[in-house]
This record gives C-alpha cells, structure tokens and sequence, in this order.
C-alpha cells in the first residue's frame, strides 16, 4: 500500500506563490507518475501536473510558464511551485501518485484571495 502526505496549501493574494509538497510511502513502485490534480468547488476534478521517476513532466495548459512540478526521487516525494496564482485557482489539491494503481492524497485547500 502506498500513502501520501500533501502539505503547503493555505491562504495567498493574487499574483501570490505557493509550494506544495507530497511524500509517499510504503511499497514505492522504481517505475511510477507522480504529481497533482486539483478540484474547485462546483467542478470536476482536473490534471495541474504530473513527472515521471524519469522526470517527463505533463501540465494542464492553463497553468504552463506559471507551475513547475519537480521530484526528489531518493525521497519518493514531488512539489509543485504555483507562482502569479490566480482567484479562479482557488481548489483543493491532490497528490496523485501511480504504480500498480491510482493513489490519491487527501488534498490541501489551495485560496487565492484578497
């Protein structure tokens, strides 16, 4: 079984910067997708970002140029950098992680407010 521990959410003003930070834990698959999804209140849950242990990374168009995940593979954990944050960016944030199925994290509340 595989755990994930998500930390970094909290309260931001617009143009703001945020890093999340996800650790996983227990049977750690060498070949796994790491990375985050989000959902706002009323909507579907939807990709941010993701990178492989190989570090191929994937992100929504919506956040390109302003997200930067990253991985520290030796310590099985991945972050997300989210720089000029927007209002519209206010959701929870999951930490995905994928080896021999899909894991989610509890999600961190991510509020992007004046």
């Amino acid at each position: 079984q595989v755990q994930l521990v998500e930390s970094g959410g909290g309260l931001v003003q617009p143009g703001g910067s945020l890093r999340l930070s996800c650790a996983a834990s227990g049977s750690i698959l060498s070949a796994n997708l790491m990375g985050w999804y989000r959902q706002a209140p009323g909507k579907q849950r939807e990709l941010v970002a993701t990178m492989s242990n190989g570090g191929t990374s994937t992100y929504s168009d919506s956040v390109k140029a302003r997200f930067t995940v990253t991985r520290e593979n030796a310590k099985n954990t991945v972050f997300l950098q989210m720089n000029s944050l927007k209002p519209e960016e206010t959701a929870v944030y999951y930490c995905y992680y994928r080896g021999y199925r899909d894991i989610w994290g509890q999600g961190t509340l991510v509020t992007v407010s004046s």
